[in-house]
């Protein structure tokens, strides 16, 4: 039983990956047999091309992907050359780790809050610096040139590559090389940069790969902070997805198809970028410049790293500020009194969903541990480690963009009567926690000191008896972390959600995304706020519970 573990858990991944693909490619050349329209035919490109905003929806895709993954890896390169293995940067760690929780709707939300024309940052410069007595007129949220969700891509995403580049950092030997460089002259910076960075880069390349992949395609962020008219192209594959009017998802998965062949090709560019960056990269080495003055540096990569940390700590807190506001003028920088008549009116009803939410996350996230340990244990007892083509497949479901295959795979649905209900809704989740929770839980389970297992096969006990009351209880916090990973994963997908439940199953966050368009901050607040909480809670458990019940056992729990 075990040794089919692995092929079920790839069958569990890539399944529907593959076949919301091909769900996708059918309809885009003209196959739709439950709308009476059969293919091949390539009118839904035709009606893509002519679509008057293409152009620009396109542009949107790839400069908010290019830009905030760009910005991403450079504010994480910097804060690890300038602070990795100091005091600083234990604490800035600690400040980010907690936000890789936090669903991106939730941060979005947030920082919605804080730059507003009417949000805090305005409240807080008004009057006394900025004179103004109402909301100044800018546009800053949904601006044209898609920044301000660019910056609500960064503030999440420098948080996930930091932790990647600090789970690199462990085994390029950085502390050697840093003393070799720094006897020869180098700044701490330029000597990182120059000798470690580079053996860091090669293990975080697929998590960058993510971060483009999902930047490009992101919905839910892009419905929070991005333009409208016309929206990122991925946001406008949706809106054609679920138009009365079932011609249109011809249109639809045409533009799928597009953003698909984008994503590759931004792929493609930036595996282009990485070789010339390499070539001059080896001559700035060559050039020997030492860069001994790079205090400046340092300080602007730690104020870059804790204005990340600030913007989602304080949007969260506005979040809870705006649950609780009663009225609030501008330029308050408090509401005038606090009140619980929105929990009162949204309460019921967001608990409710809260409840939705978690019995959704936790079969999903059971299923990946079950599926995950068994193929770890298999990977265990066989001897072969996971290699360089397993690594790639684990990340595929990540690197294909949502609206490529998600569409698909409602067609699918929709077309053998499988689209209603939760499970389905539960099984499309699994695809994205599966491979969150395997790389959370793969490292610790593979630095496992296998001399443990040797004294308990040499006490009479057997390998599932190893497993469950030897190797199991000394890894349960790995285990609990990874289980807290794949709630966080599975409580923030907003598009799995919409389209495979086809409308019918609501989480918080499909629910805080339908308010964004309402305009109730309150209401907002609520929600967000209760996703947050949702994402939040189980990283508190993950570490109470091994504290307490290995409290005796010091290195259980640390």
């Amino acid at each position: 039983m075990l040794r089919f573990l692995p092929a079920l858990t790839l069958l569990a991944m890539l399944g529907p990956v593959v076949a919301g693909l091909w769900g996708t490619l059918l309809p885009a050349f003209g196959h739709l047999p439950s709308a009476g329209l059969h293919g091949p035919s390539l009118d839904p490109f035709r009606n893509l091309f002519a679509w008057g905003g293409l152009a620009d929806a396109a542009r949107l895709s790839l400069t908010t992907g290019l830009v905030a993954t760009a910005l991403s890896l450079g504010i994480v390169a910097l804060i690890s050359a300038s602070w990795s293995g100091t005091k600083a940067f234990r604490v800035l760690e600690r400040l980010l780790s907690p936000l890789l929780s936090v669903p991106h709707a939730a941060a979005a939300f947030g920082l919605a809050f804080l730059i507003a024309p009417s949000g805090w940052v305005a409240r807080l410069l008004s009057p006394a610096l900025t004179g103004w007595e109402r909301p100044p007129d800018f546009l800053i949220l949904q601006d044209p040139l898609g920044l301000a969700m660019i910056a609500g891509l960064v503030v999440k995403e420098v948080p996930f590559l930091l932790l990647m580049t600090i789970a690199a950092i462990g085994q390029a030997q950085p502390r050697r090389s840093l003393l070799v460089a720094q006897s020869l002259g180098y700044g701490r910076v330029t000597g990182w940069l120059k000798t470690v960075f580079p053996r860091v880069y090669s293990q975080i390349r697929l998590p960058v790969y993510v971060v483009i992949a999902y930047s490009m395609s992101v919905v839910d962020v892009a419905l929070i902070l991005g333009p409208t008219t016309p929206p990122t192209l991925s946001v406008q594959i949706v809106k054609w997805m679920s138009d009365p009017d079932l011609s249109m998802r011809l249109t639809g998965a045409a533009a799928a198809i597009l953003q698909l062949a984008l994503v590759i090709g931004v792929l493609f560019f930036w595996w282009l970028g990485e070789r010339f960056v390499a070539h001059f990269g080896s001559l700035w080495i060559m050039s020997g410049r030492r860069g001994q003055d790079d205090t400046p540096i340092r300080m602007f990569s730690l104020g870059l790293g804790s204005i990340c940390a600030l913007a989602v700590f304080l949007g969260i807190a506005s979040l809870l500020v705006w649950s609780l506001a009663a009225f609030w003028s501008f330029p308050n920088v408090l509401p005038d009194e606090f009140t619980w008549r929105t929990w009162s009116k949204h309460g019921p009803d967001a608990f409710a969903t809260f409840g939705e939410t978690f019995l959704i996350a936790g079969i999903a996230v059971l299923l990946a541990l079950i599926l995950v340990l068994g193929c770890l244990e298999a990977e265990h007892r066989s001897g072969r480690p996971l290699s360089r083509r397993g690594l790639w497949m684990l990340y595929l479901p990540l690197l294909v963009p949502q609206t490529a295959f998600l569409p698909g795979l409602q067609t699918l649905l929709l077309s053998i009567g499988a689209d209603v209900g939760r499970i389905p809704v539960i099984f499309a989740h699994l695809v994205f926690v599966l491979p969150y929770v395997f790389l959370s839980l793969g490292d610790p389970w593979r630095a496992w000191d296998a001399r443990n297992a040797i004294v308990a096969g040499a006490l009479g006990a057997r390998p599932w008896a190893i497993f469950w009351r030897v190797r199991v209880p000394m890894l349960l916090r790995p285990i609990l972390i990874a289980t807290a990973v794949g709630i966080a994963v599975s409580v923030g997908q907003y598009l799995p959600t919409l389209l495979v439940g086809g409308g019918r199953v609501s989480t918080l966050t499909t629910e805080a995304v339908a308010l964004a368009s309402g305009g109730d901050r309150r209401a907002v607040g609520v929600y967000g706020l209760a996703q947050t909480l949702a994402a939040l809670v189980p990283f508190t458990l993950a570490i109470v519970v091994p504290a307490v019940l290995w409290r005796n056992r010091r290195n259980l729990h640390e």
